[in-house]
This record gives C-alpha cells, sequence and structure tokens, in this order.
C-alpha cells in the first residue's frame, strides 16, 4: 500500500513537474499552451507560474518518499488540480493544449484520491490488500 501512494506522487508531481519546461522562455510557454506569449508581463507570470509548478512537483515527488510530507503534498496536489479544472471547465472555450492540460490534471486527479485513500488507509493501520 506504501509504494501505491508512492507512485501516485510520483505520478502527480511529474504531471507538475511538465510545465516547469515554460521557465526557458515564450518560445517554450507557446509550445505548451499553444498561445503566443509575446507580452513581457504576461511571460513574466507564466514563467514564474512554470518555477511554482516545478516546486509543488518537485515537492510531491520528494514527499513520495518521506512519509511525513505526503499529507501536506496530496493537500497541495488537491488545491492546484482541482482549481485547474474548475478554473477551466467554468471559462471554457480553452485550445487543444490546454485541453491537454485538463486531461492530464484529470489523471492528476485520480492518481490523488487514490493514493490519498491508500494514504488514508495507512494511517489507520488498515490494510485493503
Amino acid at each position: 500500500m506504501k509504494y501505491l501512494v508512492s507512485a501516485m506522487l510520483i505520478v502527480v508531481g511529474a504531471i507538475h513537474l511538465l510545465p516547469l519546461t515554460g521557465v526557458l522562455g515564450h518560445e517554450q510557454l507557446a509550445v505548451l499552451y499553444g498561445i503566443a506569449f509575446n507580452e513581457p508581463n504576461l511571460e513574466i507570470l507564466m514563467r514564474h507560474r512554470a518555477v511554482l509548478f516545478g516546486l509543488l512537483g518537485a515537492f510531491m515527488v520528494y514527499a513520495a518518499f518521506k512519509r511525513a510530507y505526503q499529507t501536506m503534498a496530496f493537500v497541495g496536489g488537491f488545491i492546484s488540480v482541482v482549481s485547474f479544472l474548475y478554473l477551466a471547465w467554468s471559462v471554457g472555450g480553452y485550445n487543444g493544449q490546454v485541453a491537454r492540460v485538463f486531461l492530464a490534471d484529470a489523471v492528476a486527479l485520480a492518481c490523488l484520491i487514490v493514493g490519498s485513500l491508500a494514504h488514508t488507509f495507512l494511517k489507520r493501520g488498515t490494510s485493503v490488500t
């Protein structure tokens, strides 16, 4: 069961690490999101967003191996994923690249649910195996 928790955190962490490539510049951001980032203020904000996703992703991967941080990693993951899914769903009209991000976050949400349930069972000392 502990391996399931770790595996789910690693998958969600990896999903959060993918946007880190956006820190390299507006060309990479355009590849990720399918829109031009020629306006300097928007580029700064999106590159900073990439750094924050990298931090969260790295923390989640770290927490996969450090049980004491797993609850915090799941909370951060849920906040990140659910907020994006809600915003994308409520605004709508997004392009194909953002639809890919939506799908990746839907996969991340499934992993977070499975991982957090396994984590809860482990904390209670219950075995589901």
